[in-house]
């Protein structure tokens, strides 16, 4: 119940600032906003990767993700603004960063990642919820897609001609993500 009442504050507070930036810049620079929460088996996994028993105090202080939301953008400034905006919300208590964007993953993934805590409001008290955010443009969603069919259809470790080609790809999707960035910076000298 509690990441029920963390995912509908959420939600409201990622629509309200988001409507604030478009109101204040004239335009939104999000395409869509996807929700998720984990269901019992893939929490389960994710305790015993890390060596925990599946409880309940386990999942509040070992699982950052239960409750996920994913922000796609058009451009590459377009992630860090929106990291900004959520960054410097005072409804929501930043607890980590992790840019994959600065520094991609092994595969060539690429996302900006934030673990907030959501305020929940129970009875005569307030518990935070942990959430975590990933901010990234239309073309890293396309890949991260990619990235996670990929390292699923190997259960074991994936075949470095395999890996090779990911890498390439990878890149691939980072020049179009500056070349669209680019696009963007000339499209705006004639607004």
């Amino acid at each position: 119940m509690k990441y029920q009442y963390a995912e509908k504050m959420l939600e409201a507070e990622l629509e309200i600032l988001i409507h604030s930036f478009e109101k204040k810049h004239g335009y939104t620079p999000v395409e869509h906003v996807k929700k998720r929460m984990k269901t019992e088996s893939s929490i389960r996994k994710k305790l015993e990767k890390k060596g925990y028993e599946f409880t309940e105090e386990n999942i509040e202080k070992h699982v950052s993700d239960v409750l996920g939301f994913r922000i796609v953008v058009s451009f590459l400034s377009d992630v860090y603004d929106i990291v900004s905006l959520v960054s410097h919300s005072p409804n929501i208590i930043l607890k980590e960063r992790k840019d994959y964007i600065a520094s991609p993953k092994e595969t060539g993934y690429t996302s900006y990642h934030l673990i907030v805590l959501v305020p929940i409001y129970l009875e005569n008290m307030v518990e935070y919820i942990p959430a975590e955010i990933q901010v990234r443009t239309v073309a890293m969603d396309f890949w991260a897609s990619l990235d996670h069919k990929i390292r699923y259809k190997f259960k074991e470790s994936i075949p470095e001609e395999v890996k090779k080609e990911m890498e390439n790809y990878a890149k691939d999707i980072q020049e179009l993500d500056r070349k669209m960035y680019y696009l963007n910076q000339i499209m705006s000298k004639y607004q």
